[in-house]
């Protein structure tokens, strides 16, 4: 039996990106939980991800470096709040592993990530929530471009699943 998931949306601190996509939900959820995997399609082309971690229960690990084309690693730290297998993934960039605060800086941009999955005919229902702790926060990370990234990195999972790479 899976545990409900409430989460109310604030459009004033939170980014969403929903699509639905032609690949079954396991697959997906794959996608994202096995670091091999993640490397394959987590940042937008031409930046790579050399290194992933994922250790995929509450408290665990969920870490990404993404390396720019010019050579630059972006470290992202985070603890994995919620797992429920084939469905939810939720994690935060505010923690480390163990629930351990992390010190942050003027220039880090802490989130709540959210990744939602549902079967539906010909695929999955995809939802990823960014939630921010305000407003400010939500807009630079629109700014960066959010909803073009991450719907880049989805069109790129997807693109790995139909070519089998991730099966």
């Amino acid at each position: 039996m899976t545990a409900t998931y409430s989460f109310d949306l604030n459009p004033e601190l939170d980014l969403v990106l929903e699509r639905v996509v032609p690949v079954p939900k396991e697959l997906v959820w794959k996608a994202w939980t096995r670091p091999e995997h993640v490397k394959k399609w987590f940042a937008p082309r031409p930046w790579t991800v050399p290194h992933c971690e994922i250790d995929l229960r509450r408290g665990g690990v969920f870490r990404t470096v993404m390396r720019s084309p010019e050579g630059q690693e972006f470290d992202g730290p985070g603890c994995i709040l919620d797992v429920v297998q084939h469905e939810r993934l939720v994690w935060t960039t505010s923690m480390a592993p163990g629930y351990r605060p992390l010190l942050v800086s003027r220039d880090d941009m802490p989130f709540t990530a959210t990744l939602l999955l549902e079967a539906i005919d010909g695929g999955t229902r995809y939802t990823a929530i960014a939630a921010h702790a305000d407003p400010d926060g939500k807009q630079s990370h629109e700014d960066m471009g959010f909803i073009d990234g991450w719907g880049t990195c989805l069109d790129q999972l997807v693109e790995c699943i139909e070519a089998g790479v991730i099966s």
